[in-house]
């Protein structure tokens, strides 16, 4: 290496130290300065770590290649290459150990003189060593040479014998090879190959050889011009890796006719290939005049699986230093390390980071991969953000079994947790729809009023435009009138859609009231019958609920504020009010007194306070806004509420297309698809399922519940959804065919239509006198017989030959069909075999293999869910 770029070289088995060669060998130890200073005449490698020349070797001129031998013991000696082709073994340090000291010195020397190209040690045989020389057409230019030889020719001069420290006569020189490989031919790289001691591939001048030393008159080999550097992945023996100028191309040699892969050229010449050897598949490329260093990860298999197939690869470039690179070493045992050297021996320590590999589970477990470590993120026992996150909202109300209460819908808010009120309004609303939907449709009422109710207030305040007039009204417990809207049919069903009165002639808000009181909700009970006109029951209910374990004294003053009101426009009462109404922190109390001290027709203090109830706002503006007003007031509510995704705002829209763009916004902000899904589904009357949207919400929720393994929530899901959507129930997925004739034996004996359920009639479904089909109806041929019991297919797992009539009527009880899947068609789609469903998984629980004698097939291992069980009753 005299007058060329120097290399480095790890210790294969010494972690903390290495040499670089140039002119000479530089023996160096790495040391950690983490707790520590940097010691006088220490050279920094990095921020952790400093080395420390330990050794110099200069007996070894005119170096053009470097091996370590690869064996514990002599740890420091490393074989030499020089430029007359000579072979020479030197030594860093003093080495006690008398049975190797005869080594160092020893040369092996070939017949003729020429540069040697390359050395490379047996990692089977430590003695054996192999060099590449250039080409002479005399000579071989692969020579394998076994460092204890004894073998000294006649011709050797008496001047390069000496005697050794116990004055026995040592050979020094060694001209006769283990074996000559090559002839005529130049060796520019050299590797042995893993799998066998006697298989070395050599980078001949225009082909890559594969020599097998038990018969060294044979070769295989292929032509390519890639024959530098070549050198074997370590964690897969068949891999090999080449380059020729600036491409490198990567071998399988179990398919050494081409590479497998080309890896992109670069615009200058490599000058060198290493596979990591702590990493697997991944291969860095140096080239000239460069500080940059390429990194192809082949992580995935390496076999190729067709002709034109290859191997995925990922790319990156690391920058260890500034200066040019010269050469560098994988660390051999530390993960992703290497160490580089400037062409001015500058040397840095340098370590690859892994690209980190974020995985979330669908049960909110955050975890991520970096090289061999992996790593998981737990929450801090006082962070509640696990408890806010959309997905555990929604696997808490799957357990509960949210959104399936078709009974009593609006319970479904109380099964979600009862903390949301968007929730509280929408499933409310739907409760009302749906009652209001089947009572007409009970009573068959004329006109489109039905479809009307799913429509939203929105379409029923439009169909009543022009049709209303206003008359003045007392109030109850003041001297007073005041001007409020007629209420026909539209307005009286919109009321009952808030919920303040109950279908029926009677306009009655008491029950609604009665309600609100048991719920403890005082301040909108008495904002409702203020609006109402009754003061006086407004007054009763603000003492009732001061007067309550879980009232506000406070309320006895607003109580008694609304006692002394005057209609008085100029009156004290009125200023004050005014002004000191802003200050009260219920939304309902200010709204009340907003009501009191507004002008006629001017209601802008009640209309537009956000954080009163939609519900409570629209009812109010039914009972004293114009046609016109109402129409412009819920024209813009409603934009508001689709724009904000505000689920109260669905009493409006309805199940119609602005409800559904309602919901979209809703989904965007929240990623609630589970009650996006529960609220679309009540919408069939209307066909807003054919909406791609919401098709694609129902959708990505049966994967989630997938996801979660919750598998008996998602079928309650479907069996829901088909309840409410005929169309979207299932085809007949799987069923059982003959062998014979190939027709459907669950089809032929059904008397319904197939749905794909059909397994479950055999045996225990029908009368007891149908309870076996052991025969095709097509064909009459006989069914299969099960594995274990050896009865036809369609017998009931528990009938067996000498069983009671009494047993059997046993068997056809209610209790009994909960579990008819013991009686279902089951057979190991790998081997064919199979029986009864309730045998098959007794069997599996105890063994690996099939049942059936001489069959080796791993059924159930094949199956790659079928150790899962469901996760419903695993509490997140």
């Amino acid at each position: 290496m005299s007058g060329t770029k120097p290399d480095i070289l790890w210790a294969p088995h010494q972690v903390d130290r290495f040499v670089v060669c140039d002119s000479e060998l530089s023996l160096y130890h790495v040391e950690s300065t983490v707790n520590s200073e940097l010691k006088a005449g220490s050279l920094r490698l990095s921020e952790d770590s400093a080395a420390t020349l330990l050794s110099i070797n200069s007996d070894t001129p005119y170096m053009k290649c470097v091996a370590w031998y690869l064996n514990y013991d002599p740890e420091c000696l490393l074989a030499v290459g020089q430029a007359n082709g000579r072979v020479v073994l030197t030594s860093l340090g003093q080495d006690h150990n008398s049975k190797f000291r005869d080594l160092i010195g020893k040369e092996f020397v070939p017949k003729h003189a020429r540069q040697c190209n390359t050395l490379a040690w047996n990692p089977l045989d430590s003695n054996w060593l192999a060099a590449g020389l250039d080409k002479h057409r005399a000579d071989f230019s692969v020579l394998i040479w076994d460092i204890c030889s004894k073998y000294t020719p006649d011709i050797v001069p008496m001047e390069k014998v000496r005697l050794s420290a116990g004055e026995t006569e040592t050979t020094l020189l060694v001209t006769k090879p283990l074996y000559e490989l090559g002839q005529n031919d130049a060796c520019l790289s050299l590797c042995w190959l893993p799998r066998d001691q006697k298989l070395l591939l050599a980078g001949m001048h225009r082909n890559l050889a594969i020599f097998d030393l038990r018969n060294t008159s044979q070769k295989m080999f292929v032509n390519t011009k890639a024959v530098q550097g070549v050198t074997v992945d370590p964690y897969f023996h068949d891999r090999v890796a080449s380059f020729y100028e600036g491409q490198v191309a990567i071998w399988d040699l179990r398919k050494f006719e081409k590479p497998v892969l080309t890896l992109t050229e670069q615009p200058k010449p490599l000058t060198k290939v290493a596979w990591c050897p702590t990493r697997t598949g991944l291969l860095a490329t140096l080239t000239r005049d460069s500080n940059i260093i390429r990194l192809y990860d082949m992580q995935h298999t390496p076999t190729p699986i067709g002709d034109e197939t290859e191997p995925t690869i990922i790319e990156r470039s690391v920058q260890p230093c500034d200066n040019y690179i010269a050469s560098f070493a994988w660390h051999p045992t530390s993960q992703n390390r290497m160490i580089v050297v400037t062409p001015n021996r500058t040397m840095s320590d340098f370590t690859v980071f892994e690209r980190i590999s974020l995985a979330w589970s669908p049960i909110t477990s955050l975890m991520w991969a970096c090289g061999r470590h992996l790593y998981e993120c737990t929450e801090e026992e006082n962070d509640n953000s696990l408890e806010k996150d959309i997905a555990t909202k929604m696997r808490l109300r799957a357990l509960s079994r949210y959104g399936l209460d078709t009974e009593q819908v609006w319970r479904n808010h109380i099964l979600a947790g009862n903390e949301d009120p968007q929730l509280k309004s929408l499933w409310y609303t739907l409760h009302y729809i749906l009652k209001q939907y089947t009572e007409d449709m009970d009573q068959k009422s004329p006109g489109n009023k039905g479809s009307l109710v799913y429509a939203g207030i929105k379409s029923i305040v439009k169909s009543s435009l022009g049709m209303v007039e206003n008359t003045r009204h007392n109030w109850s417990g003041l001297d007073k009138q005041t001007d409020i809207q007629n209420l026909n049919e539209e307005r009286i069903l919109a009321l009952q859609l808030c919920g303040w009165i109950k279908k029926g002639t009677d306009v009655d808000v008491g029950p609604f009231l009665n309600s609100l009181v048991q719920e403890g909700e005082w301040e909108r009970a008495a904002a409702v019958a203020l609006f109402n006109l009754d003061i006086r029951r407004a007054i009763q209910i603000l003492n009732e609920g001061a007067s309550s374990e879980k009232g506000d004294l406070n309320l006895n003053v607003v109580a008694m504020a609304l006692s002394g009101y005057t209609d008085e426009k100029n009156s004290l009462w009125r200023e004050m009010c005014s002004t000191l109404r802003l200050q009260l922190n219920n939304p309902y109390l200010c709204v009340m007194f907003a009501f009191l001290t507004s002008e006629a027709g001017s209601y802008d203090g009640v209309l537009y306070e956000n954080k009163v109830a939609v519900r409570d706002r629209v009812a109010f503006a039914c009972k004293f806004l114009s046609d016109s007003q109402l129409n412009r007031y819920i024209e813009k509510l409603t934009n508001e509420m689709k724009e904000a995704g505000n689920l109260e705002g669905i009493l409006l829209t309805g199940l119609t297309k602005d409800g559904v763009d309602l919901m979209e916004s809703y989904v965007d902000r929240t990623g609630d698809v589970q009650t996006a899904s529960y609220c679309m589904l009540q919408g069939s009357p209307l066909d807003v399922l054919k909406y791609e949207r919401v098709q694609y919400w129902i959708e990505n929720y049966r994967n989630l519940l997938d996801a979660w393994r919750f598998w008996h929530k998602r079928a309650e899901f479907d069996i829901h959804r088909s309840k409410l959507d005929p169309s979207s129930k299932p085809l007949a997925q799987v069923f059982v065919s003959c062998n014979f004739c190939g027709k459907s034996i669950s089809y032929s004996c059904s008397t319904v239509p197939h749905q794909g359920r059909g397994f479950s009639q055999y045996g225990v479904s029908g009368s007891p006198t149908k309870s076996k089909v052991t025969s095709c109806p097509g064909c009459r041929k006989p069914l299969p017989r099960c594995a274990l019991c050896l009865i036809n297919m369609g017998t009931p797992v528990s009938s067996c030959p000498g069983g009671s009539k009494s047993d059997e009527k046993v068997d056809l009880s209610k209790d009994k069909k909960l579990a008819q899947f013991n009686n279902w068609f089951t057979w190991c789609h790998n081997c064919r075999h199979g029986g009864h469903a309730g045998h098959m998984l007794s069997w599996f629980r105890d063994h690996a293999e099939c049942p059936v004698s001489a069959c080796t097939c791993k059924c159930m291992q094949l199956d790659t869910t079928g150790n899962l069980v469901p996760a419903e009753t695993v509490q997140p």
